[in-house]
């Protein structure tokens, strides 16, 4: 009975506040750096087939290597930077433990140009370009939100 009593106050010790708390940030903590971890590799494994298909396609051009292959690279070079950037994210947060609005939302903004760049208009209707056109907007103007906010004010 003594055990019970025991592992009772234990666990109703654990979910107080300040303990519930620290192990809540310690396991977002090991969450962020496996992320991190693994947003390594898929960098370094982006990179590789970047250096792949730009080896392939400048030793062994094909027909038509300016209209379709170079969007391919662009689109292969886009997705290391987005996936730095997402790095630089979860590193951000691991420095500071706060989620960087600044940063995510430009993260956002060079996914959407990154959609832009490799879009097939061919394939695409009005209201897909209506869309990312809405999406440009709304995250350019947050950006700009954010920058004023950020900025430090001369009280004169």
């Amino acid at each position: 009975m003594s055990q019970w009593k025991k592992l009772s106050k234990q666990i109703a010790s654990s979910t107080e506040d300040e303990p519930f708390l620290h192990n809540l940030e310690t396991i977002v903590v090991i969450i962020s750096k496996v992320l991190s971890l693994a947003m390594v590799v898929v960098i370094l494994v982006s990179v590789y087939d970047l250096g792949f298909v730009l080896f392939q396609e400048l030793f062994m051009p094909s027909e038509g290597f300016f209209k379709d292959t170079l969007f391919k690279i662009f689109g292969l070079f886009l997705n290391v930077l987005i996936a730095l950037e997402l790095l630089e994210n979860i590193t951000a947060y691991l420095k500071k433990h706060v989620v960087q609005v600044e940063l995510v939302i430009v993260t956002s903004l060079i996914a959407v140009a990154r959609k832009i760049i490799i879009l097939d208009l061919e394939k695409k209707t009005a209201m897909d370009l209506i869309g990312l056109a809405i999406a440009i907007l709304a995250l350019s103007i947050s950006y700009l939100v954010i920058r004023y906010m950020n900025k430090p004010h001369r009280s004169e």
